[in-house]
């Protein structure tokens, strides 16, 4: 469904013809340069590091020559190809049917040249990062394509100022997401990871009958942020008989919680002290920073548990580690953190009341696909004056 989406997004984009076939008939953006970038220099200085197995050292030769042989396509910026941090080699093969690929070593080894071809930037997994100085090194850029929803990365009020868009990914994460929230939901409230630990541990002499978890169904729920991903843990949390509440900015049309069956909760503090699981699924804003502390914890029940699908910053951790560590609340179960790895050291690994996994909401291979073609489709309608269709605008 996600993925017929950014396919029909991708072929209601017109463009000029003549071109290679592509894998979306028809497609090729029409390249035109914006006059307000004419303040930007190429003085750009900042270092990547590339994996081993990485396509980013290329020699320049081999760099020029595409280029050149891909004259006809944008020039879209990556990170790199493969290794550690770079684009994965499917993605890249999907990119290249509509961009001509520049690693940010190759535009590092031959700034004057590769920075009037960029017209859009790719930011995959917060990568690369985009910062003033890399902004006034591409004067011909209209477009940042985030691959995924969450934007607190880019500083989008900087970034307008240079005329360049912001696009992001809401429709192909959102299942992934919300999936997600629901197995850390369901793995601590039956302690799977600790079971797991039991069931293969070499001190193993038999099953304790007193190690019990507590029951998901037919207890309540509570959801911060009741936005597409929320709603999606929604649906899914009333095929198991949930009570669902939800705190949001604004409250959801009467028939939207009649479909799920949600009770809206005007202040966060009464959600708090009534749910027995508790979901933070908002984006992070300089106004929600760490917005369940101390005293939110204390609000929660000793029997509750609080689930992060958002971003780690929405949690004071130090707080929450004297909250595990004091028993005022059940169990935690966080896929985001702050920052991510934590330090080797840090208390919160030390303790067995939490489940901490590696940012993976969209670590699926549809959703990964699913991002490149929505966040493809955003780019390429911007560079055609095209209705974008995933436009993220400054506050």
């Amino acid at each position: 469904m996600l993925r017929s989406k950014a396919f029909n997004l991708l072929k209601s984009i017109h463009l000029m013809s003549g071109q290679p076939k592509l894998a979306y008939k028809g497609i090729h953006p029409v390249i035109a340069s914006h006059g307000h970038h004419s303040h930007r220099s190429v003085g750009y200085r900042q270092r990547y590091k590339t994996g081993a197995g990485s396509a980013g050292g290329r020699t320049l030769s081999a760099a020029l020559t595409k280029a050149m042989s891909e004259k006809e396509l944008p020039g879209l910026l990556i990170l790199d190809i493969g290794g550690t941090y770079g684009v994965q080699e499917n993605i890249v093969a999907l990119l290249k049917k509509h961009f001509c690929l520049i690693t940010m070593k190759e535009f590092l080894e031959n700034k004057k040249e590769m920075s009037k071809k960029i017209q859009s930037v790719f930011v995959s997994e917060c990568r690369p990062t985009v910062d003033q100085e890399l902004l006034e090194s591409l004067p011909n850029l209209k477009v940042i394509g985030n691959s995924g929803v969450g934007v607190d990365h880019l500083n989008l009020k900087m970034i307008s100022n240079f005329g360049v868009k912001v696009t992001n990914t809401p429709h192909a994460v959102a299942d992934s997401t919300a999936d997600i929230g629901m197995a850390l939901m369901l793995a601590s409230a039956r302690r799977l990871v600790e079971g797991s630990q039991i069931a293969i541990s070499p001190h193993t002499k038999y099953f304790a009958v007193d190690w019990l978890g507590v029951e998901v169904t037919r207890a309540t729920l509570g959801i911060i942020g009741m936005g597409r991903i929320g709603y999606k843990v929604a649906q899914r949390a009333r095929a198991f008989e949930m009570k669902i509440l939800y705190h949001n900015r604004k409250q959801r049309r009467k028939e939207e919680e009649q479909a799920v069956g949600a009770h809206y909760c005007e202040k966060m503090e009464d959600l708090l002290q009534q749910s027995d699981f508790v979901m933070l699924v908002v984006n992070l804003t300089p106004e929600n920073h760490k917005m369940i502390g101390k005293k939110e914890l204390g609000l929660m029940k000793p029997t509750a548990t609080l689930i992060n699908i958002g971003r780690g910053a929405l949690i004071d951790q130090d707080a929450l580690v004297e909250a595990l560590q004091n028993n005022v609340i059940r169990a935690a179960a966080l896929d985001v953190t702050y920052p991510e790895p934590l330090p080797r050291d840090h208390p919160l690994l030390k303790l067995n009341n939490i489940i901490i996994t590696p940012h993976i909401g969209t670590a699926t291979v549809q959703a990964i696909q699913m991002m490149a073609e929505e966040a493809i489709a955003n780019m390429l309608a911007v560079l055609n004056g095209q209705p974008i269709p995933s436009e993220v605008f400054p506050k």
